[in-house]
């Protein structure tokens, strides 16, 4: 997809720059050609610098930009007798923009290139050389193609070198890379490349990161894990793309030094003793949005359907306290902590996970049938709970709950709606989370826990507030009525979860299991509570667990694997259908979906499926891809980590011709599909 996309960019600029015309213009990046002698001698050489000097804010790219990027070309206009060598870069900088890695230059820099004259040219014949150069530069916001003629008057002479000039040449020489005199090899192991350089134990390794040249080798935004052999340096990292034979890469050595290395495919030494390797600077601007973003993403969270029957529970507890100043305070705080510590370990198990090599995102906790059948029974225990099946000291016991505080019932609610909750990808979560790709994990961390702080506000608010919590009604007979209704929310969250469940592992014999034990969990329950009543039968209880517990491992050894067969509207989302769609020149929607994410549901009912927008779309020629996410897919993670997500729901339109797609917002409205099939 990254490559397709960057291919797509690159000819969609190198069009731009022909159509356009090759005069004098404003360019974000200020391109100046200059020679270290400007009377270079027949049958010698010199050399040619192309300075580059950035706006502020924008950077160029190295000769494989990365993810999306590419570096700078020249069509010379050459003098008889004059040749003009490939240009070198100088060692550029990782930078990680949107999920995605480019290899760049903030700052001004100089490309080099040598000249050659031929002996037969004539002493004083000129030798002006120019032409044009064509280059992207770009912000954090956007990328424009730019072109500009470029030019320096040159005679042939005695090739004389003004002090000044070589002095100048030499310091621009200093920062490009030096060639290595030895080949390293590299190899494929699984899903990651390996690369042996062959650098003696005693060369000095202050930052190493290696930027590869050979495109459709390496995943760029990977981490790099850097280790010491003997006189080797062993680089391991993920692999993407197919490309075989020799390998030319540049391995940064810090300070602005590098060397270039070409590797030949063969073995590769085992790891040895690890080398700390460059952690990319945190972009801090990045980070606090990143994490208001998640706050506020997280606050609004509370508006979801699928925290509801949460909020029930907690609105239930309030009510309780009756008002009672130190009991709202620290069952306030206990709500927090339990929305907080859920969110940081969900964050933490996900970073782990990625870090070990696996292609999750956000929500993974609801793509095992086996998480949603603990969640599912949690709920109906939680639903018989309220309706007075049986008696929990969290949740029953009015008074005793206000005398201890509340804290172990308002932490577990508050851990209980986390946990919920979070797969919900409401405005501003979705580029929050996303930012968690490309933060370092003391930096991600913070985001995830402002999630849980951020679904925790309203209550930390009534719990200090006296004003709020005046207007919480008074305890009363009521709160038993009320304590009943809110276990519809409860319950038909239940009905959710096991629609989730049917559809994760389809209508065969893989439902055995999970419905034995649901049906012993409902037993099991509903016993407890005749006990607490005065029903001796502990042999029911007994039997009843057993049988729980046998079906929840038959649960796990038969269906923790299990997939389902996408059966969504339209087809099925892969990078070869997404190419195969774009070539067909039409408009393409892509969308990225979840049976358990239910603002993905709310759009595609109340926007993508409706009639006017289906007829808009057909009569445009709309050709629309369909990601299922509900059980996880390696591919769809990557996808939405290229688009700077690790959470859906996720919307894409690519127009006809466009370079990359338009990001269409988390709600969508049927105007907003139908304003673009018009389009």
């Amino acid at each position: 997809m990254t490559a397709l996309w960057r291919s797509v960019l690159a000819l969609l600029a190198f069009a731009l720059l022909a159509l356009s015309p090759a005069k004098a213009q404003k360019t974000h990046i200020q391109p100046k050609l200059i020679a270290e002698s400007r009377a270079p001698a027949p049958g010698g050489a010199t050399t040619l610098a192309l300075t580059m000097t950035p706006e502020k804010g924008w950077h160029g790219y190295w000769i494989n930009g990365g993810d999306a990027g590419f570096g700078l070309s020249v069509e010379w206009n050459l003098p008889e007798g004059v040749t003009v060598a490939p240009l070198r870069y100088p060692v550029p900088e990782p930078l990680i923009l949107f999920g995605m890695m480019n290899h760049v230059y903030e700052h001004p820099y100089a490309l080099l290139a040598d000249i050659e004259v031929d002996e037969s040219v004539a002493q004083g014949s000129d030798l002006t050389l120019s032409g044009v150069a064509n280059w992207l530069a770009c912000t954090d916001k956007v990328c424009v193609p730019e072109k500009a003629v470029i030019s320096v008057a040159l005679k042939a002479g005695d090739g004389a070198v003004p002090t000044a000039s070589r002095t100048r040449f030499d310091s621009w020489r200093a920062v490009l890379p030096q060639p290595l005199d030895r080949t390293g090899t590299w190899e494929r192991r699984g899903d990651m490349v390996r690369f042996a350089i062959p650098l003696p134990a005693g060369s000095a390794l202050e930052a190493p990161y290696i930027f590869v040249e050979t495109q459709n080798l390496i995943d760029y935004v990977a981490p790099q894990k850097f280790s010491r052999n003997g006189d080797f340096i062993i680089v391991e990292t993920r692999a993407k793309g197919e490309a075989a034979g020799p390998v030319a890469a540049l391995l940064r050595l810090g300070d602005g030094r590098g060397i270039s290395v070409r590797f030949a495919p063969g073995a590769v030494p085992a790891a040895g003793e690890a080398i700390t390797g460059p952690a990319h600077a945190v972009d801090m601007r990045l980070f606090w949005t990143a994490l208001g973003g998640a706050i506020l993403g997280g606050l609004i969270l509370n508006l979801m359907p699928c925290v509801f029957p949460i909020l029930s529970l907690k609105a239930l507890s309030l009510a309780r306290s009756g008002g009672d100043v130190r009991s709202a305070k620290i069952e306030a705080l206990a709500y927090a902590a339990g929305a907080v510590v859920t969110a940081l370990l969900l964050g933490g198990a996900l970073l782990a996970l990625r870090g070990a090599g696996e292609q999750i995102g956000w929500a993974f906790q609801l793509q095992h049938p086996v998480s949603v059948l603990a969640l599912l029974i949690l709920a109906l225990a939680i639903t018989l709970n309220l309706l007075g099946t049986y008696e929990l000291p969290s949740f029953g016991g009015g008074q005793a709950l206000v005398d201890k505080g509340g804290a172990a019932g308002g932490f577990w609610t508050g851990a209980l709606a986390a946990f919920v909750a979070t797969p919900c990808s409401g405005p501003l979560l979705g580029a929050a989370l996303g930012a968690t790709l490309v933060l370092p994990a003391w930096a991600a961390l913070p985001i995830f826990g402002g999630l849980g702080l951020g679904l925790a506000l309203p209550f930390i608010a009534v719990g200090f507030i006296p004003a709020l919590r005046n207007r919480l009604p008074k305890p009363g007979p009521w709160m038993d009525r009320f304590r009943k209704w809110m276990a519809l929310p409860m319950g038909l969250t239940a009905l959710a979860l096991g629609w989730l469940l049917w559809r994760q592992l389809g209508s065969g014999s893989q439902l055995i299991w999970p419905i034995v034990a649901v049906g012993m969990a409902l037993v099991l329950l509903a016993h407890y509570g005749a006990m607490q009543r005065g029903d001796r039968r502990l042999w029911l209880l007994i039997a009843a667990g057993l049988l729980f517990i046998v079906s929840l491992g038959g649960t796990v050894t038969e269906v923790a694997d299990a997939e389902r067969t996408t059966t969504a509207s339209g087809s099925s989302f892969s990078p070869e259908a997404l190419a195969k769609a774009r070539a067909t020149d039409k408009p393409v929607f892509v969308y990225f979906t979840a049976d358990w994410c239910l603002s993905c549901k709310a759009n595609e009912a109340g926007a993508i499926d409706r009639e006017a927008v289906q007829a808009a779309f057909d009569k445009a020629g709309v050709v629309t891809l369909v990601g299922d996410w509900t059980n996880g897919d390696p591919v769809i993670t990557r996808t939405l980590a290229e688009h700077g997500r690790n959470s859906v729901p996720l919307y894409l339109w690519y127009a006809p011709g466009a370079a990359k797609p338009e990001i269409l917002p988390q709600i969508l409205t049927p105007s907003t599909l139908t304003d673009l099939a018009k389009q």
